[in-house]
């Protein structure tokens, strides 16, 4: 019989870059026992330009939110070099589960305890939220942002044999013992590191877990070049799989694969 994993062994981490007008609304809307019983919430700014460190500062004291942290980055890492900061720091700090939620409101902090609890009783070691198994356009997803998401997954679970509903909903939870078995640090630091990761969860053969999010676009700044994006995830999964298939040698894939 597994145990479950407790509360204080769960973290929550908030990537954020120019969050300041939206922070407060994510740090909110977190479930309030939630919040009082993990081990620890931490928001890694991303050398924001704004005041996004102080605001999380404030709300701390404010609320008496002890187990609020915030880290800022003294260059911007990128999104992918946040990540890895977070993994490892969950790591070394003996976490056995960590829930990303991003600073920019688009995911529902309401939904944390529900995606989390796979993890929480070991039934999954990657949760994803899925907003393509929903009505992402009814959320205001933009057409071309809908289209390329469906686009983009098609090809794939082609190459990679899987059935995703979709590969880049960035509300994800992790056993932290699954990502001890994955090379996060050789991953990018850009974007596509989302895709790096999936596929090393194939790759180990590891249990992904999807549930249904809604979808919202708000008025929040979006930093992604979607073409440019598109390109690296289509770059990134064609050559693992040419490469796991013997097919053509990727230096990328044999840095990550060892």
């Amino acid at each position: 019989m597994t145990t479950p994993i407790r509360a204080d062994q769960i973290a929550i981490f908030i990537p954020a870059f120019n969050a300041a007008s939206t922070i407060v609304n994510v740090l909110d809307r977190i479930p309030q026992g939630l919040r009082a019983r993990v081990g620890e919430i931490f928001v890694i700014d991303n050398n924001s330009t704004d005041n996004t460190h102080m605001v999380v500062v404030d709300y701390r004291e404010q609320h008496g939110l002890h187990n609020l942290e915030v880290i800022r980055n003294p260059q911007n890492m990128g999104y992918g070099g946040s990540q890895k900061i977070a993994y490892q720091r969950c790591i070394d700090k003996g976490y056995q589960c960590v829930a990303m939620l991003h600073g920019d409101a688009q995911y529902a902090p309401e939904l944390l305890e529900s995606l989390i609890e796979p993890v929480a009783t070991k039934k999954a070691d990657m949760v994803f939220g899925s907003r393509m198994s929903g009505n992402p356009l009814a959320g205001g997803m933009p057409i071309i942002r809908f289209l390329g998401n469906r686009a983009l997954t098609t090809m794939q679970n082609f190459f990679l044999g899987t059935r995703l509903t979709e590969f880049h909903s960035g509300y994800r939870i992790f056993s932290v013992e699954a990502l001890k078995k994955i090379p996060f640090d050789r991953f990018s630091s850009d974007y596509h590191f989302d895709t790096e990761i999936i596929i090393l969860f194939v790759d180990r053969k590891l249990k992904i877990v999807e549930i249904p999010i809604p979808t919202h676009y708000g008025d929040e700044e979006n930093y992604v070049n979607i073409w440019d994006y598109g390109m690296k995830v289509l770059i990134t999964t064609g050559t693992y799989f040419l490469h796991k298939m013997g097919l053509r040698r990727s230096r990328n894939w044999s840095r990550i694969l060892g």
